[in-house]
């Protein structure tokens, strides 16, 4: 009798983690609007409202106009239920805040601190500002929910790991997710930091938009699909690679990956700097001093960035034909050059790609800007944290 009656517990969560799928939207309902959407008698709406209210997943929202009698309650996601942390660790950067599971950002930490220093270092630097986040929003550890992470390399996304990243020595094969659950008993998602920007500036800034390119201009370069309105990762998590693709009619320089005339290799914010000689001070962004060189009006600068620019929608003009996107963003470091860099993309993409594939093409800067890549994070913990399977795992957790 124990054992049944646990599984029909069981069960009941399930049910109830499916049914939270309706309230995600923030939109309040009564309790007979979501009888009347479902199907489901009113009695199995109760039930299923009542859990969630007892988890803290749903909350009352005050009543509606009443057609007679008592006003019926309404009820909506609790976005303070639980909190989530994202984290951007960059070649040059690391940053993490916490957010509820809205997406709201309620503290954040920034760090100059390259990726080439170490997973030892780079995480046990994450773990520690996680505690911080945590007491600085006065939250409690069994408060958080999930915890998203980019990387800015080649990333498994089934285990979390970083796969022969060209720019992380020492971060191959290395267990991200194991090493944080070491101080925090939660799910770890771990994505590529082109991924999660693209994720972050869909579903901060364009979520009308299903189809859209995001491309990262900065240290390196490349891509993140959003395809239907969801995250395309392709077969091993590789799609978008777009950095070490060989740009038509471009140069022979050698790439980091061994190959030549890849697009990082010719209009990435280093390989600028290289054709213009500038020489950047130690721990200075290379692609920030780039952008500074075109703000400050260097004519020399503003034409290597437009044609980066030319090169670049040499290949986003395949792309678009490929693809048909609504939007191509572009954003990164680099980006901060503004109209220059755009310029260059659109003379080529709108001159290459055919003319319906265009028709309604916007190609624009990132509106994240720097906030794109933790948004995104923010958005891959959040969505895992409200899905049914992990409500089932986290209630059995707290009932037990």
């Amino acid at each position: 009798m124990a054992i049944e009656t646990a599984e029909n517990g069981a069960a009941d969560l399930a049910k109830a983690g499916e049914f939270l799928q309706l309230l995600r939207d923030g939109q309040p309902r009564t309790r007979a609007e979501l009888a009347q959407l479902t199907g489901m008698a009113r009695s199995t709406i109760a039930s299923r409202v009542d859990t969630l209210l007892q988890l803290g997943y749903v909350s009352p929202v005050g009543d509606s106009t009443s057609t007679g009698g008592r006003p019926p309650s309404l009820f909506a996601l609790n976005p303070n239920a639980r909190v989530v942390i994202g984290a951007d660790l960059g070649a040059t950067h690391a940053r993490a805040v916490l957010a509820n599971l809205s997406g709201e950002i309620k503290a954040e930490f920034w760090e100059p601190l390259p990726i080439a220093a170490g997973p030892e270092k780079v995480v046990g630097w994450l773990a520690e500002t996680i505690g911080k986040l945590l007491r600085e929003a006065g939250c409690e550890t069994s408060c958080l929910a999930a915890i998203g992470v980019g990387l800015p390399g080649p990333v498994e996304f089934q285990t979390g790991r970083p796969v022969m990243p060209p720019i992380m020595p020492g971060w191959d094969g290395y267990d991200l997710p194991a090493r944080l659950h070491q101080d925090y008993d939660v799910p770890v998602l771990v994505d590529n930091d082109v991924n999660i920007m693209a994720l972050g500036e869909h579903k901060a800034n364009l979520p009308d938009d299903q189809d859209i390119l995001f491309v990262k201009v900065a240290t390196g370069i490349g891509a993140g699909l959003v395809a239907h309105g969801q995250l395309m990762r392709g077969a091993q998590g590789t799609a978008g690679d777009l950095g070490h693709v060989c740009v038509p009619g471009g140069p022979d320089t050698l790439c980091t990956c061994g190959n030549v005339g890849c697009l990082e290799a010719v209009a990435s914010g280093p390989a600028i700097a290289r054709k213009l000689a500038l020489e950047a001070e130690p721990g200075q962004n290379i692609p920030s001093l780039v952008a500074q060189r075109v703000r400050d009006g260097d004519a020399e600068s503003i034409a290597a960035v437009r044609q980066a620019g030319r090169d670049l929608g040499s290949v986003l003009a395949t792309c678009v034909s490929l693809l048909n996107p609504s939007v191509i963003v572009v954003g990164g470091s680099l980006a901060q050059v503004g109209e220059h860099l755009l310029a260059g993309i659109r003379e080529v993409v709108y001159q290459r790609s055919l003319p319906l594939a265009t028709k309604h093409l916007r190609i624009i800067a990132s509106t994240a800007g720097s906030h794109a890549g933790v948004l995104g994070a923010v958005a891959l913990a959040a969505e895992f944290a409200l899905s049914p399977t992990a409500i089932e795992h986290s209630t059995h957790d707290r009932i037990r």
